[in-house]
């Protein structure tokens, strides 16, 4: 099974998509949550799958809210195991702590960079977060805005991956989202002083 879900194409999440279409949006938000929780799954065949399936709009969103609700959960589970074994690990690996300062310190900007680009560990960057002492607003402000970032420049590509080809502004314009959110969010992070 774990090796036919690594292969899956897009084709075949258009397939699943369309025989569940009478759930309604919950297949378009289950799969980019069920990612998080299995991050071999392939994030970019699903949010494709969703604009193509459901239009650009609703696509993006019920991808969103998916990729959202999944980095939370992985967040909030590695916070509950932090709590219990937390100190533990950064007593018998020093070598952390300095990785977990950076992240607590500065912890916005690089959360909300790798969560903007597709291909970005998320699963290692949820686990970490989460076993940080960062805030959950902080984490939650970084993911909210990387996803939407990623999701709508995914979904906007591949609603009509034809235009893409006829229209090159369609990538022009999302490396323009990409530099807008990431000025936004080095404001945000110095509102909330976590730039330090």
């Amino acid at each position: 099974m774990t090796a036919h879900l690594k292969n899956i194409d897009l084709q075949d999440i258009q397939a699943l998509l369309d025989r569940y279409s009478r759930l309604g949006p919950l297949p378009g938000i289950l799969l980019p949550l069920l990612e998080a929780l299995m991050p071999f799954l392939p994030l970019v065949v699903f949010v494709v799958a969703n604009a193509s399936a459901y239009g650009l709009w609703a696509g993006f969103l019920y991808s969103w809210i998916g990729a959202c609700l999944g980095a939370l959960i992985v967040f909030s589970l590695a916070r509950w195991f932090g709590r219990r074994y937390g100190e533990r690990i950064r007593r018998r690996y020093p070598r952390t702590e300095r990785f977990f300062t950076w992240v607590e310190r500065k912890g916005f900007t690089p959360i909300f960079l790798l969560s903007c680009f597709p291909f970005s560990p998320s699963a290692l960057v949820n686990i970490s977060a989460g076993l940080s002492k960062m805030p959950l607003h902080t984490f939650f402000t970084a993911i909210f805005l990387g996803k939407a970032v990623m999701i709508f420049m995914l979904s906007f590509l591949g609603s009509d991956l034809q235009a893409m080809a006829e229209q090159p502004w369609r990538i022009a314009a999302a490396i323009a989202v990409l530099v807008v959110m990431w000025y936004g969010g080095k404001k945000l992070e110095k509102r909330y002083g976590t730039d330090k």
